[in-house]
């Protein structure tokens, strides 16, 4: 198996950045959503180092009240970039009192999806505002191993502009952080939604190891692992589609 190099990826990445933004946003901000996990930090570092720091903006985003903003902030210091804090706790709040009203006119309750997964859509919409007023374009912060199984909230997290990890599984993304001299409990900070108070792992029922592992070999151990891995693939692949659209051909009389 090919020896991972992360500086050397670590440079591609950012003149791939570059590049993007000189096609695509010449002069623009990198705008993007700073949870203080790993692939917001990772992405971060590496905006700013591909444009310059005051080129890019990081946007807290707690709902009502974020246990971990203290990291947001470390990084948001670390690397020295702008940022702004927008609470979605009370957008949030009545949102979701106005669709469990509704959902009682038709004899429903608020699933548990629609809880975990409106903050991400919400958080989303913010960083948009925030980009829109700043010239800005924004950085998806998903990695290749939570495209590969879906672990990400369509339209929510899982948006952007452009996204530097899209090709990079999380150890991967563990490897180039510590290259960028990032701080380590950040990088190996353990993946979790922040949402449920499970870890990804857990949610997921493996670990980010094996499906590493896995999307670069072909490889895994374990047969039920194997299909469950599969199947979250196949199930998920819409989301990194484009919208079907219904293809009109004119008909010659």
């Amino acid at each position: 198996m090919e020896t991972f190099n992360a500086f050397e990826v670590k440079e591609q990445v950012v003149q791939w950045i570059r590049d993007w933004f000189e096609e695509n946003g010449r002069g623009c901000n990198a705008v993007l959503g700073v949870s203080g996990g790993k692939d917001s930090s990772v992405v971060a570092a590496l905006c700013a180092e591909a444009l310059g720091k005051d080129r890019v903006i990081g946007v807290t985003m707690p709902n009502g009240v974020q246990k971990d903003i203290n990291d947001s902030m470390r990084l948001i210091n670390h690397l020295g970039i702008r940022y702004c804090n927008v609470n979605i706790g009370d957008t949030y709040q009545a949102l979701m009192f106005a669709v469990e009203e509704q959902l009682k006119t038709l004899q429903k309750e608020v699933s548990s999806q629609t809880i975990i997964n409106m903050p991400p859509r919400l958080r989303m919409t913010a960083v948009y505002a925030v980009s829109q007023s700043m010239n800005g374009r924004v950085a998806n912060t998903c990695n290749l191993s939570e495209d590969w199984v879906g672990y990400s909230t369509r339209y929510g997290d899982a948006a952007g502009d452009f996204a530097p990890l899209g090709g990079l599984t999380v150890g991967e993304v563990v490897a180039v952080g510590k290259v960028l001299g990032l701080p380590i409990d950040l990088v190996e900070k353990t993946p979790s939604d922040g949402l449920c108070g499970k870890t990804d792992e857990d949610n997921l029922g493996f670990t980010y190891a094996v499906l590493d592992r896995y999307i670069r070999t072909g490889i895994c151990d374990d047969p039920k692992t194997k299909a469950l891995i599969d199947e979250k693939h196949v199930k998920n692949l819409f989301k990194l589609k484009p919208i079907p659209h219904f293809e009109y051909t004119k008909v010659e009389l």
